[in-house]
């Protein structure tokens, strides 16, 4: 540990510019109002706040956690693959990949507390009566371990034990691919809803982790140098370019996974799966699939990336943030779909078809998780600013 650690060796205070000031008082802002809907939810009670159902019990908290956590999965991969091998450029973007993964873990951590109606019983029997054939048991267990292993590893990050911090961040990304696929597997493994069922979830959403991941390093740090007003050095670049590179890649094996998934769907001849595609394709949620989730969150970005070659940052910046919106909608556009075709389809004079439109106060309280997670990326960039700069180990 280095003996000489202090404020003054973690910190930039070039960052506190008013601009930055001023943003970072509108995230804190956003997220109390946020959260504190949320716990207003909690004491007046979820239906009388949240727009779900007990026939459609999953609505954008679910999808806005699991895109948070998705994307934290992502980040603590790429920060574990620079560090593991760190004769690769992502190992200059590691330490902020570390942080920024520890960011978007809590803010998933901040909307799925404020989903649950009584969030300390998950905690108290997590432990206490464990269910070892439960997949959401084994995600949260698993995402506790890797966000313990994430503040350890910062922290190692910055006290410069450097084999402390390899150790525990290869068990923390370990631990996050778990979690990751437990996730998927939730909706995977859910046979009465013919939309997910199926071996694919898992696989697609550690996909989705990494293009999420590559996304949000890039943007974030894009963002940070603009914070600063300074020109990217050549390390950092070179890894930005290797961020690029990696979801470029995964934008097109996104491509390729949607259109079997599909493929599937049509061809295995199960209605209610059938059905729920539709809604996707041309029906209701046609404008959210085509527009936000192929176009902006795939196909757009893959072909900025492409039309660049990852040369110019400002454009990969923005082939991230359109990333991360088109994950965003992804993760929403899978979660509703999936439950708008009911289990009881078939039966005579019940509905066919169970809408579900987000109400003002969850998306509050989705505001909430977002600001959370910029608040901690800007107080980060204050705080530990100088952590942040390209790595000379590993």
């Amino acid at each position: 540990m280095s003996n000489n650690l202090s404020t003054g060796t973690l910190s930039e205070p070039r960052v506190a510019t008013p601009t930055v000031n001023t943003a970072t008082a509108f995230a804190i802002l956003f997220t109390v109002v946020g959260l504190g809907v949320g716990v207003y939810a909690m004491i007046a009670g979820h239906h009388h706040v949240y727009a779900c159902t007990r026939e459609v019990p999953w609505g954008i908290l679910i999808s806005t956690y699991a895109f948070f956590a998705i994307t934290s999965t992502g980040l603590c991969l790429l920060a574990a693959i620079g560090h593991l091998f760190g004769g690769t450029p992502l190992m200059h973007l590691g330490n902020r990949a570390v942080y920024l993964s520890i960011a978007t873990i809590l803010a998933a951590f901040s909307v799925i507390g404020l989903e649950l109606e009584s969030p300390w019983r998950m905690l108290i029997y997590n432990v206490i009566s464990p269910n070892l054939t439960s997949n959401i048991w084994w995600m949260g267990t698993l995402y506790g371990m890797a966000v313990g292993a994430m503040f350890i590893e910062f922290f190692a990050i910055v006290t410069r034990q450097w084999n402390l911090a390899l150790a525990v961040g290869i068990m923390g990304a370990l631990a996050e691919v778990g979690a990751n696929t437990n996730l998927g597997a939730v909706f995977a493994t859910l046979s009465a809803r013919p939309f997910w069922y199926g071996a694919q979830l898992p696989v697609f959403f550690l996909c989705s982790s990494f293009a999420s991941g590559a996304a949000a390093i890039i943007l974030f740090t894009h963002l940070a140098y603009k914070m600063r007003g300074t020109d990217f050095d050549e390390r950092t670049f070179r890894g930005l370019q290797s961020a690029g590179k990696v979801l470029a890649l995964t934008l097109f094996l996104l491509v390729v996974a949607t259109a079997w998934r599909f493929i599937v769907i049509f061809t295995g001849n199960n209605e209610m799966a059938m059905i729920a595609a539709n809604h996707l394709l041309k029906g209701k949620m046609a404008t959210n699939f085509w527009l936000f989730e192929v176009a902006i969150g795939m196909v757009f970005p893959l072909l900025l990336l492409i039309g660049t070659q990852m040369k110019n940052v400002p454009a990969m910046s923005i082939a991230g943030a359109m990333t991360l919106v088109g994950g965003f909608i992804q993760r929403y556009d899978l979660v509703v779909a999936g439950q708008q075709v009911p289990v009881y389809y078939g039966w005579d004079d019940l509905p066919s078809y169970l809408g579900y439109i987000p109400s003002i106060g969850e998306l509050l309280v989705v505001m909430g998780g977002i600001g959370v997670c910029l608040t901690l990326f800007l107080i980060g960039e204050r705080v530990f600013g100088k952590v942040f700069k390209p790595a000379e180990h590993h």
